[in-house]
């Protein structure tokens, strides 16, 4: 089976930051998912250098257009290969067989109708490439998607049909709900489209750097519009337009985008494949944003987290797990050195790191360094069977995008290793006399964490290496089907000392952009205007209250919490793929038996927390007096997933 699977092809106006990072990551992980499978999967990322927004800034550095692209381009691909990024292709829409394969695709549109030549007149956006009608700018002036002041033009134009395809499109979301990944990001889509789609300005003449023309139009004056331009690089990276040779991976299997750029992959490019007769991706998937300690990143403030800054500091793999981890696909996240250092200390180092050299240790002492995995059946079918459920259930998440809980689900290999030495206590059982029991444990570990680092490969492939090196054994497709699907054991092996994996990182190891500090000690009447001010900043804008997320959701699944006197696990039903675990601190007020099928409130959109070892995804909405808490819920029954606003 082929996958196709893509990054963005990222614009070349400034170096990459860390949401760059994080697509090319998901990305990534994903092709080496699919080839640890077996799959014959191609990767592509790349550049997208032709705008007049490039041309501009070109010129502020005092450079010629294509060395500009050309410098800020290597960035991009040298930071793709430090990461050791395992791309197949890395396009740039500079390439000349990429320009081909847009005038080929022009030509062809435009030979079936779907592109014609008009004026167009209206506010356009330098920064986003795009013309927006009046109604949807921000007070008459400000694009609706940057917030920057946009310019009324007039030019000659080549027009792609969109409205045309507005049917089809519809169709074809109500056909495919998978489409759309995460689902919850379909409705924006569907509802643009609905709203009217307006035909699409393709063309430009009031800049030189782009696609020119094909020669048969004879139409020097107009260069390629750059949404036209970049999306095609899909297809033109396989060949289309010269060779063809390697179309045979499309359709895509999924686009990875931000979701800034979802309308774009979700209406646009869905169109112009339609228009050239080729079938559509199986899956568009579409993540959020990252913030820094809560505050959105800008220039101006300073904080703009430099990938390679924070994989120099803290490792390049440590920080493709944090990212995938700490945050839902299609969330926003936040980048906190405090939670990335938790994570290291205490999933990476203590869960992991130190589960190896435990093993490595006790085999040492009573074994010469010698596994046998002869008698793990006999003493521990049952952690046998927990592990092999876990791994039963990672697929799912993986096809999903889930990446937070296919790394949550594959930690309880780990919890379940650390439990059984805890448990069994190999070094009583050696005093006693039953050697065999307790070698039986420590190759236990180690059948755990070679099948552990098989699945833990895609995702932190060099350190997963060495647990295999130090295991005896190679991650491939072979151990793949022999480990984990087979369900086999490792056969006897001597196993390798390595030095601890994830030394524990004590305290921040970037420097944190300073405070602004008063200058004076405040009297008085500073302390009456500083209070004044405090509760005029608790007010906050309506816009502010609707970045929170509030849904109705249906209990699907309720338990207590073990040594908990508050807590109570809940499954609950927002309308999305899966259900959303929440621990909630209600179990004084409310038995798990009576939440079961009733509805409740739920904020959807709040950063998971791990309470008492379990993930958090949601929090529900409660009031509490002096009588005791009640649930806040809807009067009358709603569909799961219904917002609240």
């Amino acid at each position: 089976m082929s996958k196709y699977i893509t990054t963005p092809i990222y614009y070349v106006n400034g170096e990459a930051h860390i949401g760059h990072a994080y697509t090319t990551f998901i990305a990534d992980t994903m092709a080496r998912y699919e080839r640890l499978k077996g799959n014959d999967t191609y990767f592509l990322t790349g550049t997208d250098e032709h705008g007049q927004k490039i041309e501009e800034s070109a010129q502020k550095a005092g450079k010629p257009t294509q060395e500009f692209a050309d410098e800020i381009s290597g960035t991009f691909k040298a930071l793709w290969d430090e990461f050791e990024i395992s791309y197949d292709k890395f396009i740039r829409t500079t390439d000349e067989d990429h320009k081909r394969g847009v005038q080929k695709a022009f030509e062809v549109m435009y030979a079936k109708g779907d592109i014609y030549k008009d004026f167009y007149e209206g506010h356009y956006c330098v920064s986003c490439e795009t013309f927006f009608p009046e109604t949807q700018l921000e007070d008459g002036e400000f694009c609706p998607d940057c917030g920057r002041t946009t310019s009324i033009i007039k030019e000659e134009s080549y027009f792609f049909r969109l409205s045309k395809y507005e049917d089809r499109l519809l169709a074809h979301y109500a056909d495919n709900p998978d489409f759309i990944l995460p689902r919850s990001r379909a409705n924006e889509v569907i509802n643009f489209v609905k709203g009217g789609l307006r035909d699409l300005s393709v063309t430009r003449t009031s800049f030189k750097w782009g696609v020119k023309m094909p020669e048969s139009l004879h139409d020097d004056k107009h260069v390629m519009y750059v949404w036209l331009d970049a999306l095609l690089n899909y297809i033109t990276a396989l060949g289309y337009g010269k060779d063809d040779a390697n179309m045979h991976y499309w359709p895509a299997s999924t686009h990875f985008v931000g979701k800034d750029i979802l309308r774009f992959h979700a209406i646009y490019w869905p169109a112009f494949l339609m228009s050239l007769d080729m079938p559509l991706p199986e899956h568009i998937g579409a993540h959020g944003w990252w913030t820094r300690d809560g505050e959105k990143m800008s220039k101006s403030k300073g904080n703009v987290i430099s990938p390679k800054e924070v994989a120099d500091a803290y490792g390049a793999e440590n920080l493709r797990y944090f990212m995938l981890r700490e945050v839902p696909f299609g969330q926003d996240g936040d980048f906190s050195q405090r939670a990335f250092i938790d994570r290291i200390n205490s999933e990476l180092s203590n869960d992991l790191g130190n589960l190896l050299n435990r093993i490595i240790g006790m085999s040492g002492k009573y074994s010469d360094f010698e596994i046998d995995s002869v008698d793990v059946e006999k003493y521990h079918a049952k952690e046998l069977d927990a592990m092999n459920e876990a791994l039963g259930n990672l697929d799912g998440f993986m096809e999903n995008m889930q990446t937070h809980r296919y790394l949550e689900e594959l930690w309880k290999l780990f919890t379940i290793g650390n439990v059984a030495i805890t448990s069994y206590e190999p070094w009583a059982k050696m005093k006693e006399g039953k050697k065999d029991e307790a070698l039986a444990t420590v190759a236990l570990v180690a059948n755990i964490l070679a099948k552990a680092a098989i699945m833990l490969h895609p995702v932190m492939p060099k350190t997963t290496n060495t647990i295999a090196d130090a295991l005896n054994f190679k991650i491939n497709n072979d151990s793949y089907k022999d480990l984990v699907l087979g369900k086999n054991l490792l056969k006897l092996f001597n196993i390798k000392k390595v030095p601890p994996l994830f030394p524990r990182v004590e305290e921040p190891l970037i420097e944190e952009a300073p405070k602004a500090m008063p200058d004076e000690k405040p009297n008085d009447k500073m302390k009456e205007e500083l209070s004044a001010k405090k509760e005029e900043d608790n007010l906050i804008e309506i816009g502010q209250f609707f970045e929170t997320s509030l849904k109705i959701g249906t209990v699907v699944e309720a338990e207590e919490v073990p040594k908990s006197k508050k807590l109570l696990k809940l499954q609950v039903d927002l309308g999305e793929e899966t259900p959303r675990q929440v621990v909630a601190g209600i179990k004084e007020f409310y038995s798990a038996e009576s939440l079961i099928h009733t509805q409740v409130c739920v904020v959807a959109n709040l950063k998971p927390a791990k309470l008492m070892g379990m993930m958090s995804e949601g929090m529900l909405l409660a009031a509490k007096d002096e009588d005791g808490l009640c649930l806040v819920r809807p009067e009358k029954p709603k569909k799961a997933g219904t917002p609240i606003g």
